[in-house]
């Protein structure tokens, strides 16, 4: 597959990349059986996306499509999106207000930019009506474009998500899925709802 050429503005690579992002991200909502009000958490890197190494071409456009195209799956379902930013603000996260008190996450005074926060979480705070900026979060799934790292803001126990859908843009997209932890020993015995 050739590469896509995002230096140069092309409507129709732009709008690929939103169906894309949209598609992958509704995919995973249902695979991941995730349910209204829980939280999807997603690192993109929009210099991977338009096919440069990760931190070395922000891109604001790019970040605006893939950003709604998610945004748009994620509102279908009435799942919060928490928007992971680069480790210039240590990985903080933006999300909305209402998920940061449900939740009880601590909110944090930094606003993201497309060089400190990066361009897909500067989306987001442009987005959401109550954006805020949080440290840590716990959530129940979560996508990772281009190679973010996105680990850490998952629930104990992640198990891996193929999707039909393997990249977006450039970028690697790896996804996850949460579970219950399973406690006990030989004898016990697991609800499968939850495998």
């Amino acid at each position: 597959m050739a590469a896509m050429d995002f230096h140069t503005y092309d409507n129709t690579l732009y709008e690929k990349v939103y169906q894309t992002a949209y598609q992958a991200a509704a995919e995973l909502i249902e695979t991941a059986g995730m349910k209204a009000g829980q939280i999807l958490v997603v690192g993109c890197s929009t210099s991977e996306v338009g096919g440069e190494k990760i931190g070395t071409y922000s891109s604001p456009e790019l970040a605006a499509k893939v950003f709604g195209g998610i945004y748009e799956a994620v509102q279908e379902k009435g799942i919060y999106l928490a928007a992971q930013c680069c480790e210039h603000l240590n990985r903080a996260l933006i999300l909305e207000t209402e998920a940061a008190e449900k939740y009880g996450y601590e909110p944090v005074n930094v606003m993201p930019q497309p060089k400190a926060g990066g361009s897909f979480a500067t989306a987001a705070w442009q987005a959401f009506a109550d954006p805020v900026a949080v440290e840590h979060i716990a959530a129940h799934a979560g996508m990772d474009i281009g190679d973010t790292l996105i680990g850490m803001h998952l629930k104990d126990v992640a198990v891996p998500v193929r999707l039909s859908i393997r990249q977006i843009g450039e970028a690697h997209l790896v996804c996850a899925r949460t579970r219950r932890k399973f406690v006990g020993g030989v004898r016990a015995v697991y609800d499968e709802r939850y495998l």
